[in-house]
C-alpha cells in the first residue's frame, strides 16, 4: 500500500456537513463490494475494538441495512441505512438513523452521499454527511466520529489489501 494515498476529512458546520475523500489501492468493484456486501462490511465498518454486525441487508433503493456496532463487552448500539439512491459501482445514497433493537429510528438522521471512481488501479470514495441539524451534527463530532471513522477507514485499506492478493 502506498503512503501517498490522499485522505481528506473536512467538517463545516455551517453547511451541517462532513467531507470525507479517501483513495484505496484496490480495484473499483472491490471497493464497491466492500461498501455494498455485509459480508464484508461486518469486516470493517466499526472501529476497533469494535464490530459490526448486520441483522438486515437488502442493497436496493427502498431497502435498508439495520445493524450494530458491539463494544468488547457486548453493547450494541444499533443503526439503520435506508437505501435512497443507487447508481452501480459509481454512488449511493442512504439516509441514516440511530434507532433501538427493535429498528425504531431516532431523528433527525444525516443523509449519506457515496461516490466512487477508479483511475490508474486506485479507487477514491468520496463522502458527504450531510446533518438535518446542527445539534446532531455537533453530537457527531463530540461522539468521536472523526477519529472513529477515519480509524474504520483504515481497518478497510488493510482488508482491501488483504482481500486483493486473494
Amino acid at each position: 500500500m502506498s503512503n501517498s494515498l490522499l485522505f481528506d476529512f473536512t467538517v463545516d458546520m455551517d453547511a451541517k456537513t462532513a467531507y470525507i475523500t479517501r483513495e484505496f489501492d484496490a480495484d473499483l468493484s472491490l471497493v464497491w463490494d466492500a461498501f455494498t456486501k455485509k459480508e464484508i462490511l461486518d469486516q470493517w465498518w466499526a472501529p476497533k475494538p469494535w464490530s459490526s454486525k448486520t441483522k438486515v441487508m437488502n442493497f436496493e433503493v427502498g431497502g435498508r441495512r439495520f445493524y450494530a456496532m458491539v463494544s468488547p463487552e457486548g453493547q450494541e448500539h444499533w443503526s439503520l441505512q435506508q437505501y435512497t439512491s443507487i447508481s452501480p459501482k459509481t454512488n449511493f445514497k442512504f439516509l441514516n438513523a440511530f434507532s433501538d433493537k427493535d429498528e425504531n429510528p431516532v431523528l433527525p438522521g444525516s443523509d449519506w452521499n457515496l461516490n466512487f471512481e477508479e483511475q490508474n488501479a486506485i479507487t477514491t470514495v468520496s463522502i458527504s454527511i450531510y446533518n438535518e441539524s446542527r445539534e446532531r451534527m455537533e453530537k457527531m463530532i463530540e461522539m468521536g466520529f472523526k477519529e472513529g471513522f477515519t480509524m474504520t477507514l483504515d481497518y478497510l485499506s488493510e482488508l482491501l489489501t488483504t482481500l486483493s492478493k486473494r
